[in-house]
């Protein structure tokens, strides 16, 4: 299934909303290239996530006739490989367009050493014979201070509130899905500028019956669990390691949700096997916390989720490089199994109530007890639609089973 962000992503400046100002300077900036000898050679967009900053560029590759050479920052890791991989493309020419933009996407990930990254893309950008457009989320770091003065630089701001709102209503009509008004705006609202998270959001909404507003606002929490994250994978700090989720707005059984999704993006080989080691020794002492009641548990939970995950890796292996962090996928599964058990549940309660049958057995026997639910049964239940729909797949699924 195609993402919606790509699937309407612009393809042309008059698509692009919000960002009239942006379009207008870059439009400028690819006309007068090499017109003007003391005008800069790259122009670099910067501004939160979600704001279409390689989308402008993508853009005006397209409409303007340029070739693209795109290159994703965060894989040049020092002044070799940017050197080998971004240098030939900056002198080679473009065989069947007017000419060639070469794009360094999340500049945020190239190292600041000295001999790393940003210097050799300095000198890249001076010696460059085509346009180059930088993208950036937070490019007033110290590393870029330098890089600053050799661009245009031009700033994305949030997608405004009304923009985002009119997109989301313009997606679900041609989708051809009904998203009631309150949840549109409330999805609108909580993205909160960032206009692929929004979208991101609406298709979850779309692809699951029933979500609700509770599941989109997990991405108020998300920022400082992002930051804990960096500070668990990345940094070694004087601070002490068991106090990383103390800002982290989630409880402790989430947080271990998160790190168990994203330790395959920083760990490797013997190194990934100590941070699941330690995960599954979290996991332990949960169970134990659970089982027995010992509260006092917690503590050793939250040692190995913390100094025992971030000390699996020495810290002369410690990578500046950007990573993008994922929400936990088993969030969604536990949500949606959840749901559906629900129905089960409320289904087996009505049966048992109107049969006098014992709750516990009712849903025990629930497969044989969906065969005989009828119509008229249903009517003196008085299941609610979805609880209809869920018992009629669960009807087809039981006969296909026997038939088989």
């Amino acid at each position: 299934m195609i993402p919606l962000f790509e699937k309407y992503r612009p393809r042309k400046f008059i698509e692009v909303k919000g960002q009239e100002i942006p379009v207008d300077k870059i439009k400028a900036f690819l006309s007068n290239f090499n017109k003007d000898l003391t005008k800069k050679k790259a122009i670099l967009l910067y501004g939160p996530a979600g704001t279409g900053k390689t989308t402008l560029a993508i853009v005006a590759a397209q409409e303007l006739g340029f070739e693209l050479f795109e290159l994703n920052a965060s894989d040049l890791r020092n002044r070799k490989k940017l050197d080998e991989v971004l240098k030939p493309s900056t002198e080679q020419l473009s065989l069947f367009n007017k000419g060639k933009i070469i794009l360094v996407d999340e500049v945020d990930g190239v190292t600041s050493t000295l001999y790393g990254g940003i210097a050799e893309l300095i000198a890249l950008i001076e010696k460059t014979k085509f346009p180059m457009i930088i993208t950036c989320n937070d490019i007033w770091q110290t590393k870029f201070n330098l890089l600053r003065t050799k661009c245009e630089m031009v700033g994305m701001k949030e997608v405004p509130y009304n923009v985002t709102l009119d997109i989301i209503k313009e997606v679900c009509k041609k989708e051809n899905k009904f998203i009631t008004e309150d949840l549109i705006k409330e999805i609108s609202a909580k993205a909160r500028g960032d206009l692929r998270a929004a979208l991101n959001d609406l298709q979850s909404v779309m692809n699951i019956q029933g979500m609700t507003l509770e599941e989109i606002s997990i991405r108020e929490k998300s920022q400082d669990i992002f930051n804990a994250l960096k500070e668990l994978f990345k940094i070694r700090t004087n601070q002490n390691t068991l106090e990383i989720y103390n800002n982290v707005d989630l409880e402790l059984d989430q947080i271990s949700l998160w790190v168990e999704e994203n330790i395959p993006k920083e760990y490797r080989g013997e190194e990934l096997a100590k941070a699941f080691d330690a995960l599954s020794k979290a996991d332990l002492f949960k169970g134990r916390i659970y089982k027995q009641q010992y509260w006092h548990f917690l503590v050793y939970q939250n040692f190995f989720l913390s100094a025992g995950i971030s000390s699996a890796k020495g810290a002369k292996n410690l990578s500046p490089r950007f990573t993008k962090y994922n929400p936990p996928s088993r969030i969604l599964k536990i949500w949606m199994a959840n749901q559906r058990n629900a129905k089960k549940k409320a289904i087996a309660m009505k049966y048992a109530e109107l049969t006098h049958t014992n709750k516990n057995r009712a849903m025990r026997d629930f497969n044989l007890i969906a065969l005989m639910i009828d119509d008229n049964a249903i009517r003196l239940m008085q299941l609610e639609e979805p609880e209809i729909e869920f018992l009629k797949e669960k009807q087809q699924e039981l006969k296909a089973l026997a038939s088989a």
